[in-house]
């Protein structure tokens, strides 16, 4: 499977630590081959952030992403409090 990452998604993915890389990878690996996993609780954060969904990276870490021509496109990736205020 393809993937896109959004020129957002590189600005905030540069800034995170390497530990955060390292999970982000292995999670990646995971949505490519099984993207509805139950590790990822990938799940539709819609009235956030339109026609998107959402894949945990680690217990506070999140990646948004939306899909464009069956070709997930990764837009945002951050702490649950820094993606949703919350």
């Amino acid at each position: 499977m393809q993937v896109i990452f959004h020129k957002s998604f590189d600005k905030q993915y540069i800034k995170l630590s390497p530990k955060i890389h390292s999970r982000f990878e292995e999670r990646l690996k995971i949505f490519l081959t099984s993207p509805f996993a139950p590790l990822l609780n990938n799940h539709s954060v819609d009235e956030i952030f339109p026609e998107c969904r959402s894949i945990n990276i680690t217990g506070d870490y999140r990646a948004i992403f939306k899909m464009r021509d069956s070709i997930p496109v990764f837009i945002k990736i951050g702490t649950h409090h820094e993606l949703y205020g919350k």
